[in-house]
């Protein structure tokens, strides 16, 4: 069973173990918290966010964050979700992401959610359409210039 409470930063160690090579590192951060390998000290940028650890009987299994992406309080924005790579592919963070919207549109009374995953990234887009989420189509794709390469952005959210 996968419950998500605050972040503590207890957790922190934790979470950036995660992060095993660079380009996984990049997959979850765009290069928004600094370079990697991350430090604990970059990491408290999170704290400025609503940031979510999961857990589940024994231990932390995922985190994530959300945040206005503008100043309407009517959109949240889940932002550096990352489920502990031992375990991917188990519905962990299938289950966290349910989670995460049901704080998001029932407790804190936004109309929309959204997120923004790498086409690279094809595991985490496949557990964001299982959770929901559908394709936006904007009128520019985010990119950005990721380990010498162009990594482009698709665009998923969901309304109540």
């Amino acid at each position: 069973m996968i419950g998500i409470r605050p972040y503590k930063p207890a957790d922190a160690a934790t979470i950036l173990s995660w992060c095993r090579d660079e380009k996984a590192f990049y997959k979850w951060s765009a290069g928004v918290l600094g370079d990697y390998p991350i430090t604990e000290e970059k990491f408290k940028f999170v704290e400025a966010l609503m940031p979510f650890t999961a857990f589940d009987e024994d231990k932390i299994v995922g985190f994530f964050t959300l945040r206005n992406p503008g100043e309407s309080r009517e959109e949240l924005r889940f932002g550096f979700v990352i489920v502990n790579p031992d375990i991917r592919g188990k519905g962990c963070g299938k289950a966290m992401l349910q989670l995460g919207v049901k704080f998001a549109l029932e407790i804190y009374g936004a109309k929309k959610v959204s997120l923004g995953v790498f086409e690279n990234n094809l595991p985490a887009y496949y557990c964001y359409k299982a959770v929901g989420f559908e394709d936006v189509t904007l009128d520019t794709t985010e990119i950005y210039r990721v380990l010498g390469k162009e990594w482009k952005c698709k665009e998923l959210a969901m309304e109540r």
